[in-house]
């Protein structure tokens, strides 16, 4: 078998930056011609083992770390980048990226980095919602939001907790075994675990080391609420580590991100990323499948698949949202460009509302957003018991979509008429900053554009926007 030639000179050339040498003194140290130096750095030519020699005497380098580049995934990055429309389908050749990625890397970094921000910026746009329909605004976020503004803009995918989940999750080969699994990691550290009838869903003294599970709540909540214990005893320096990086603003924050980490741990344990992608890719995500197969709730099964965001091992983007009976969004993330209203509800012409009309079925829904991007929404009712007569019930609806472009891998998308505009529902983000004009559904009136208002005339709104 011929020996792969290795192209490196992107990292080459930022060594010898890092080191603040010419090409000439470089040339020198490495052992060889200045001209051969220059191409090698224009991946005109493979490094040589001579040169990878070199670089492990000379300069101490881990040469492995010339191999593992990460172009693949720049050029996905970058073609991902370049789908928003904002670029006009204007999408350079694949060879064009690939070249970058290779030869400019910081630049392609550069770009992503770049079009990150500007997604940011434009759903910071929605937090004018806070500002202006809420009284007691603050201009700094409380420790909730700073919490889930942290996962969104993490891709609600946190590597180093997903793959310590993984390898949990390896000592059980099935989805039923996770169980026994979590109870004899929690027992390796001298815990009980006990299922006595109880209102507190879970409970952990410390003092005897007894981890109280509550006999009412479902098997599957039993299960993913002992991994998210293991989370917090086995995992704490993980999970310690993960929070000094997020530099939070306040203890609160911290504290209220140390239980969502606790809970990704607990998800990722549940439906292990390799597996649980594959079966999603063999299921075209049918959530009741993967439901079954996993042991994990509907809502758990949903809100997995919007965290499917590996690096080089990327799902479906999807939008995951779950809402109350009062329309205000509860939980949100989005991989796709849809963008949620950060404050308030979302809109209203939008299919997840409807499902608390419906319970226990799955709503589908077509719908465009104003930047003309098309989408496959679905929805469904998710209350949940309290567990005994007289217990309050609390009813959310979740709603899970990706865009229309990835209907062939959606059991959800069957017998759907995807080819024909006038199936699609327009949906916006919020009344405030949508630019819909004629829509039957507005509550106020669009920032930043201006009303002719007739008192002699009335339409479906008492003001038309111009």
């Amino acid at each position: 078998m011929a020996t792969q030639k290795l192209y490196a000179g992107a990292k080459l050339r930022e060594m010898r930056t890092r080191l603040a040498l010419t090409q000439k003194e470089f040339a020198t140290k490495l052992g060889v011609s200045l001209p051969y130096l220059n191409q090698m750095e224009n991946n005109n030519r493979p490094i040589s083992t001579t040169v990878v020699l070199a670089l492990a005497q000379e300069f101490g380098m881990d040469v492995t770390e010339l191999s593992t580049g990460d172009s693949e995934r720049l050029v996905s990055d970058m073609r991902e980048a370049l789908a928003d429309p904002v670029f006009d389908d204007a999408t350079p050749p694949l060879a064009d990226l690939r070249l970058t990625a290779s030869n400019a890397p910081a630049l392609a970094r550069a770009f992503i980095a770049l079009h990150r921000t500007y997604r940011q910026t434009h759903e910071r746009l929605a937090s004018l919602d806070e500002a202006l329909g809420r009284e007691d605004a603050q201009i700094q976020a409380s420790p909730w939001e700073e919490v889930r503004d942290f996962f969104h803009y993490c891709d609600n995918y946190i590597d180093a907790v997903d793959r310590a989940a993984e390898r949990f999750s390896s000592q059980a080969p099935d989805a039923g075994n996770i169980r026994t699994a979590a109870i004899e990691s929690l027992s390796e550290r001298g815990i009980r675990v006990q299922f006595p009838d109880i209102a507190e869903t879970r409970k952990y003294d410390a003092d005897s080391k007894t981890l109280f599970l509550s006999s009412r709540i479902a098997p599957q909540t039993q299960v993913f609420q002992s991994l998210l214990q293991v989370a917090l005893i086995d995992q704490d320096k993980l999970l310690e580590a993960t929070l000094d990086f997020a530099k939070f603003q306040s203890d609160e924050a911290r504290a209220i991100a140390k239980i969502g980490l606790a809970n990704y741990f607990a998800g990722a344990s549940l439906m292990p990323y390799r597996k649980f992608l594959a079966a999603a890719q063999e299921y075209r995500h049918d959530l009741e499948l993967l439901s079954n197969s996993f042991g994990a709730s509907i809502e758990q099964v949903a809100h997995r698949l919007s965290t499917l965001q590996r690096p080089g091992a990327k799902g479906i983007p999807f939008f995951f949202v779950r809402v109350d009976q009062a329309g205000t969004i509860t939980k949100r993330h989005s991989a796709t460009r849809l963008q949620f209203a950060r404050f308030g509800g979302a809109c209203p012409l939008w299919n997840v509302h409807r499902a608390f009309e419906t319970p226990g079925h799955f709503l589908r829904q077509l719908a465009e957003t104003p930047d003309g991007v098309q989408y496959i929404s679905l929805a469904r009712d998710v209350s949940k018991s309290g567990g005994s007569f007289g217990a309050p019930v609390r009813r959310y609806a979740i709603a899970l979509g990706c865009e229309v472009r990835h209907a062939e891998a959606l059991v959800y998308a069957d017998n759907l008429d995807i080819n024909n505009a006038s199936a699609y529902e327009p949906i916006g983000i919020s009344c405030r900053i949508c630019e819909r004009q004629n829509c039957h559904q507005r509550s106020v009136p669009p920032l930043e554009r201006r009303l002719s208002i007739d008192a002699h005339s009335r339409g479906t709104l008492p003001y038309e926007v111009t």
